[in-house]
Parts: C-alpha cells; structure tokens; sequence
C-alpha cells in the first residue's frame, strides 16, 4: 500500500522530516537531511567492487553505475560521472572554511557529497559520495 504522507511534484520526493526519520537509518538521515559526512573508510561501499548500480538510499533516484568508479584512496566511494547527469544537482557549499560543490539527489534534494576537478579522465571529475546515501543493486 502506498504511503499517503510521501507526495511527488515534477519528479520530487517530498516527505515531512518525521517521515524521513522512520524510513532512514540514523546515519542515512545525518548524510541525505543533514549534510552530515561518513567518517572516511568507514562506509560500506569504499571497497566493495561488484558491478551493478548505485540509487538514492533515500528514494531510489539512479545516481552512478559500477562502472564509473574507481579508487581515488580519498575514504569515500568515488565516480567520474552520473548515471544520468539530470538526476544530480550541484550547489556551492562554503561550509567548514571551504568552497566545494554538493552534490544532491535531483529527487529528493538528499545529500550525497562533493565533486572535484581531480579525477582521472574522462571526465577529470571526482564524485566523493557517502555510501550512507548510496544502495547498491547488483547486476
């Protein structure tokens, strides 16, 4: 049965903060509603290498493919691209004495992390994400 509580406007998820809470783990709702950040190489996907795709942990958004990742030894899982460019956002973010760009779901405008010019080709692009805010489906 659908959840009367979650409403979608042009493709957005929006729910109440309280709604959030229950369908998060403690750590998925600091990450995607907080801006919160893993601690490096504790997440659980910095290492894992089976091919599938990477969604929103907080709406199902599809946001990387195995295949686009890669090890930049930074503590986090890192990307050169989108699955599909439209379902990130960017934002400036001068937080913590730094100007970096955040990344967000399209969908549910859940935080994910950071991107940087420092990746390796083709893009030169490095998605720096959370694996709180990630779920991996396998192929």
């Amino acid at each position: 049965m659908p959840d009367t509580k979650t409403k979608t406007t042009d493709d957005k998820v929006i729910k109440s903060e309280e709604q959030w809470r229950r369908e998060l783990s403690p750590m998925q709702y600091a990450v995607l509603r907080e801006k919160a950040t893993e601690r490096p190489f504790s997440g659980e996907y910095e290492h894992d290498h089976r091919a599938g795709t990477y969604v929103c942990a907080g709406c199902g958004n599809v946001l990387f493919s195995s295949d686009a990742k890669f090890d930049s030894g930074c503590g986090w899982p890192s990307f050169t691209q989108p699955a599909v460019e439209s379902h990130i956002d960017e934002e400036r973010d001068v937080s913590h004495g730094m100007i970096r760009t955040e990344v967000l779901c399209s969908k549910c405008s859940g935080h994910l992390g950071h991107v940087f010019p420092d990746g390796p080709g083709p893009t030169g692009l490095r998605y720096c994400i959370n694996s709180a805010a990630l779920k991996l489906k396998p192929k």
